[in-house]
């Protein structure tokens, strides 16, 4: 398989309009140029493989029939969009995806008048659904004009609450519109709970072979006799499950399920819908992850995020490792405090992989939960399992935590209950851009009353939070850490138990003090190494704690130093902020102290390497320096201030 294979259907095509002459034969054969496309495209910029592979046909089948972008396609998640991207005018771009100023991996609103809603997280495709068909029926507009929406919901997202929320509503509401359940039986980890459960049992030996028949005799039927052919497939379904009577009690008319890889079975499915529906339809397909590519249909994850690969063997080009990932650190270090403590547990929110509670659930299945995409009950869970006597770890990604907001201050923070708190990608995190930076949770996080906020600084530091969290019992606790690999330094057998609220100092100097709090550690002493041919040799303390603070280290540095710097991978509001207010109240501004607070920017960072977003972010080595220099010029000294 070369990567420029030929392609004379798909090269005909540049927008979805274009697709209307073509016969469903030669829909067919788009599709295969699409997957080869895709593949080839993936196998240079990496990305997600899997989910895209899974939906070449639906995507196909959906713009065939449907008039976008005046029809409104929402895509839930959307990490599977590059197919939609390729066919919606973005094909000359295809192999900038995830790049530095490329495309998004993700749906975008600024990109394409064919991405109506932006997503990267899951469970939100039905209520923008019904957002669209209420400002279609209240005769708003858009510039691409209104007309129908449709939700492709899939991935495990069905197991998060927002999606039934949503499906309530549109029932109530009666509104036409059109959520495609993509059914792939995979979300990023396998997925759990009594809906995956539901679903899993399409897939089992006669039963679901006897679906697909009644599915497939619906498609033969059609157009005329095309109820009767799908409710016999529902009574079936019925008679296994709950799922088809669930949805219409939700008030949704639901069809299939469908073989979505099937374009004899997808097109005049939709094509009847769309000419007859008159209400919320939910139409279940039948995919599978990879589809098409034996690499990905074989790998665990199903090709969910791959480095750049080699197209035939599908063997990934990952750069070789200097030191073990801050994940893969924090899992160990948690596995030893779990082999001393049988009260510890661990709890994600469908990334088991992600956070490294596969390599914990493999020793402690037991005490190993899986939740699915439901960071809401995640955080609750944890809470009822602490209030029980447990030691329950939830580990969630920063930007995902922020989803159960919430409960972290109802569940947990005004209970005092002591949940740990796990923030894996804190910080900028390359290639998937803005939507899933750890920027705000030292923000949200440390301005509650009770809370104890750590962040890593390295990976051996990152041991150390792990004990400390393990051993506090008198409240919430949490520590964030970066993405990728470590620094490479020592690291011990297991963690010590910090003194909470105690900073340490890393080098002595004077005139300047750098107070970093966070992974940003290594950036500010290669900061000091150029500052040394200016003469300057700053003081270097790492916080550690952004809650609580270290008060005596901090007055202390004030008192003894011109100028007085914090640098953070977090928004404005965290930790330069809460030591911005220790020194104004303790009235340290007034001697002349200067004090600057280094934050990421008031802006969303597109996708590109972390080192590029962080010199976006001026959170470099040389932009610390910058800063030091320009603080310094006309700093008083602090014998004058004394």
């Amino acid at each position: 398989m070369s990567d420029r294979s030929s392609t004379p259907l798909l090269d005909t095509v540049q927008v979805p309009a274009d697709m209307k002459r073509l016969s469903d034969a030669e829909l067919h054969r788009l599709a295969h140029e699409l997957r080869t496309e895709t593949i080839a495209a993936v196998s240079q910029t990496g990305g997600h493989l899997g989910a895209g592979l899974g939906v070449v046909e639906l995507t196909v089948a959906l713009h065939a029939v449907f008039d976008t972008p005046r029809d409104k396609l929402i895509w839930d998640v959307s990490h599977q969009c590059y197919p939609h991207k390729i066919l919606t005018g973005r094909r000359d771009r295809i192999r900038t995806l995830r790049q530095k100023d490329g495309l998004s991996g993700f749906t975008k609103r600024s990109e394409s008048p064919y991405d109506p809603f932006g997503a990267a997280h899951s469970s939100t495709s039905i209520s923008a659904a019904l957002g669209f068909a209420v400002a279609r029926d209240l005769g708003a507009t858009c510039d691409t004009g209104q007309g129908d929406a449709i939700a492709v919901i899939g991935d495990g997202s069905m197991s998060a609450g927002m999606a039934y929320e949503a499906m309530n509503n549109a029932g109530h509401e009666k509104r036409r519109l059109f959520v495609i359940l993509n059914d792939n039986e995979m979300s990023i980890a396998p997925p759990v709970g009594a809906m995956s459960s539901y679903l899993s049992r399409l897939y089992a030996g006669a039963p679901f072979q006897d679906l697909r028949a009644a599915a497939k005799g619906a498609v033969g039927l059609l157009p005329g006799p095309f109820q009767e052919g799908a409710r016999r497939a529902k009574e079936m379904l019925k008679g296994m499950t709950v799922g088809g009577t669930l949805f219409e009690e939700l008030g949704f008319d639901y069809i299939g399920p469908i073989d979505g890889h099937d374009l004899d079975q997808l097109l005049p499915v939709l094509r009847t819908v769309k000419a007859r529906a008159d209400g919320p339809t939910l139409i279940h397909v039948i995919t599978k992850k990879g589809k098409g590519y034996a690499p990905a249909e074989t790998a665990r994850d199903k090709g969910h995020g791959v480095a750049k690969f080699d197209m035939v063997t599908g063997e990934q080009k990952k750069a070789p490792s200097n030191a073990p990932s801050y994940t893969k650190v924090f899992a160990r270090a948690l596995i030893a405090e779990a082999r001393a403590d049988s009260s510890i547990v661990a709890v994600t929110a469908a990334m088991p992989d992600g956070t490294g509670l596969d390599l914990f659930g493999a020793e402690f299945p037991a005490r190993t939960f899986d939740v699915g995409i439901a960071e809401q009950h995640a955080v609750t869970f944890c809470a009822g399992m602490a209030a029980g006597g447990l030691k329950p770890f939830c580990a969630i990604y920063s930007t995902f935590l922020q989803r159960g907001y919430d409960q972290v201050v109802h569940d947990v923070a005004i209970q005092r209950l002591p949940v740990r708190f796990a923030i894996d990608r804190a910080g900028l995190v390359g290639a998937d851009g803005a939507t899933h930076a750890g920027s705000y949770d030292v923000a949200y996080l440390a301005n509650l009353p009770g809370f104890v906020v750590m962040a890593a600084s390295d990976e051996a530091e990152l041991m150390h939070m792990v004990a400390t969290a393990a051993a506090h019992d008198e409240g919430p606790i949490a520590f964030r850490y970066p993405r990728g690999e470590g620094v490479g330094v020592d690291l011990p057998d297991r963690g010590e138990v910090l003194e909470i609220g105690k900073g340490r100092m890393i080098a002595e100097g004077s005139g300047v003090a750098i107070l970093n709090f966070g992974a940003r550690l290594k950036e500010v002493q290669d900061a000091a190494e150029s500052l040394a041919a200016h003469g300057i040799r700053p003081t270097i303390a790492d916080a550690r704690f952004a809650k609580p603070l270290d008060r005596d280290m901090i007055l202390r540095l004030a008192a003894t130093h011109d100028a007085l710097i914090t640098v953070e991978e977090g928004a404005v509001g965290g930790f330069g902020s809460h030591v911005a207010q220790l020194l104004a109240e303790e009235g340290v501004f007034d001697s002349g102290l200067r004090f600057r607070s280094m934050v990421l920017p008031d802006i969303f960072i597109d996708q590109a390497s972390p080192a590029d977003m962080y010199a976006v972010a001026g959170m470099n080595a040389e932009d610390i320096a910058e800063k030091v220099l320009r603080v310094m010029e006309n700093a008083p000294k602090a014998s004058q201030r004394a």
